[in-house]
C-alpha cells in the first residue's frame, strides 16, 4: 500500500468537507442539537446509498457495531468542546493529537508498519496542528476555566477519534467496499446521540424541535459533507496505511482555521501561521514516506 497523488488529493478534499461541517456546528446557537441533527439526518442520505451498494459482508458488522458505540462518546465530547471553546481552539487539538495514537494503534493491533520518514511526517503534522490550536489568539477573550474545559473535551475526543479510526480502518478492509460500509454506518450513526440529547431535555423538547426545524436545511448539507468526508477517508484506508491517511486527513485544521477566521470572526495570529508551515512540512514528509 502506498500514498499516491490521487489519494492525497482525495483525502485533502475530504479534509475540507470535514472542516466545513464542523464549522456549521460551531456557527449554531445549540452545539449539541446541531451535532445531533447533522448526523441523524445522515440516514436520509444513507438509505438510498445502501439500496444501491447493498450491505457490507457479515464479517464487517462487529466493527461497525463497535464504531457506533464509540461514536456516541465522540459526539458528546465534540458538543462539549464546541460549547466551551472556539472552533479554531478545540478542533485542532482533538484532531491533532489523534494521528500519533492511530499510528501506534495500527502498529500494535494490525502490525501495520510505516517508514521512519512517515513517522516524522506524522509527528510534524501533529505538532503543527496543536500549535494552531494552542495559539494565544484562540482564547478570543474566554476565561481560563472555559479554556480548560474545552481542552479537556478535545483531548478526550482525540483518544476517541483514534479508537474509531482504527476500528473502522480494519472494518472497511474486511468489507471490501468503502461506500457500502460508510453508508451502513450512517444508517445508525446519529440516531443514538439525537435520542440522548432529546432525553436530556425532557422539559424543553418543544423548543428543541423548533430549533431543529429551523436548522434542518444546513444540517442536511452538513450530513452530506460528513458522509462524503468519512467515506473518502475509509476508501483511502483500503489503498494506503491507516496511520498515514488518518494523519493526512487532519490537514482539515488548516481549512477549519481559515473558515473560523473568515466566517466566524475568530482570530488568526502569527503562531497559527507557523503551525500552518509545520503542517505543510509534515504533509510533504508523509508523501515522501
Amino acid at each position: 500500500m502506498a500514498l499516491s497523488g490521487p489519494i492525497v488529493l482525495a483525502v485533502l478534499f475530504g479534509a475540507l468537507l470535514h472542516a466545513a461541517w464542523n464549522a456549521l456546528i460551531k456557527s449554531g446557537r445549540d452545539k449539541a442539537l446541531d451535532t445531533a441533527l447533522v448526523h441523524s439526518l445522515g440516514i436520509f442520505i444513507a438509505v438510498p446509498l445502501v439500496m444501491v451498494t447493498g450491505l457490507p459482508p457479515v464479517a464487517a458488522w462487529p466493527y461497525m457495531a463497535t464504531s457506533l458505540l464509540i461514536h456516541v462518546g465522540y459526539y458528546i465530547a465534540l458538543a462539549g468542546a464546541y460549547k466551551h471553546g472556539d472552533l479554531s481552539l478545540t478542533y485542532p487539538v482533538m484532531r491533532g493529537c489523534a494521528p500519533l495514537l492511530v499510528a501506534m494503534g495500527s502498529l500494535s493491533v494490525i502490525g501495520e508498519v510505516i517508514s521512519t520518514i512517515a513517522w516524522a511526517g506524522i509527528a510534524l503534522l501533529c505538532m503543527g496542528v496543536v500549535t494552531l490550536g494552542l495559539s494565544p489568539s484562540a482564547l478570543h477573550g474566554k476565561d481560563e476555566g472555559r479554556r480548560g474545559k474545552a481542552l479537556g473535551f478535545a483531548l478526550a475526543n482525540a483518544a476517541i477519534i483514534a479508537l474509531y479510526t482504527v476500528v473502522d480502518g480494519i472494518g472497511v478492509r474486511i468489507s471490501g467496499h468503502a461506500l457500502a460500509y460508510v453508508a451502513t454506518l450512517f444508517l445508525f450513526d446519529g440516531i443514538p446521540f439525537l435520542l440522548l440529547v432529546l432525553w436530556r431535555r425532557r422539559g424543553q423538547r418543544r423548543a428543541a424541535l423548533a430549533y431543529m426545524a429551523g436548522r434542518w436545511k444546513p444540517a442536511l448539507v452538513g450530513s452530506a459533507a460528513s458522509l462524503c468526508s468519512y467515506g473518502i477517508a475509509l476508501w483511502a484506508m483500503t489503498r494506503a496505511p491507516i496511520a498515514i491517511v488518518a494523519a493526512l486527513r487532519e490537514t482539515s485544521v488548516l481549512f477549519a482555521a481559515l473558515i473560523g477566521a473568515l466566517f466566524l470572526r475568530e482570530a488568526f495570529g502569527w503562531q497559527r501561521a507557523a503551525g500552518t508551515l509545520v503542517i505543510v512540512a509534515g504533509v510533504m514528509m508523509l508523501r515522501l514516506g
